[in-house]
């Protein structure tokens, strides 16, 4: 059984710095506003869909930029630590640790135990963050929502489900079918 050295802590204001002394257990830690949340390791169809998705994005990533996959964090100051399930990013912005400029696109493939925090708390992180381009992917109802920042709000520019196709033209165009994200 493994324990946390730093736990317990006398205060909830947790720093990017705090994050390397946790284990490497499988579990998700990410950090909000000094806020330690915890994930279980994703299911075996949130990861197909996260493989397809990253086989589609990286076929067609110009060379100014580069697809990733977690786990990588981005850390846009010391009290957030977020962990997209794929990550478009500047080539330029790529350092030996982890990233902390504004990616180009942020992907979050929901599961039971993430969809609520995907979809709000992630969602207004990205747009505080200047995150460009935002793609929520639901595999357990096969669908995908793009949207594009705009005056520091998200506005959606694309949806589709099931069987429909899917063209996603930030931060370069794709083109998806959510349903084949998760036939096996």
């Amino acid at each position: 059984m493994t324990t946390m050295s730093v736990m317990p802590r006398v205060t909830d204001d947790w720093t990017v710095d705090d994050l390397v002394q946790l284990p490497d257990d499988g579990l998700r830690y990410e950090l909000v506003d000094g806020m330690l949340l915890v994930s279980p390791a994703p299911r075996p169809l949130h990861q197909r869909a996260s493989a397809r998705l990253f086989t589609a994005l990286n076929a067609g990533c110009p060379p100014h930029l580069e697809v990733f996959f977690a786990p990588l964090d981005w850390q846009p100051d010391r009290r957030n630590s977020l962990e997209p399930d794929l990550l478009v990013v500047a080539k330029e912005d790529i350092g030996t640790e982890n990233i902390t400029e504004p990616l180009a696109l942020a992907v979050e493939v929901l599961s039971p135990s993430s969809r609520l925090r995907d979809t709000t708390l992630k969602h207004a992180k990205y747009a505080e963050g200047g995150i460009s381009s935002y793609w929520i992917v639901d595999p357990n109802e096969p669908s995908i929502i793009a949207y594009a920042l705009e005056h520091g709000q998200y506005v959606e520019v694309a949806r589709g489900a099931n069987d429909d196709v899917v063209r996603l033209g930030e931060p370069f165009p794709v083109t998806a079918v959510p349903a084949e994200l998760i036939t096996s």
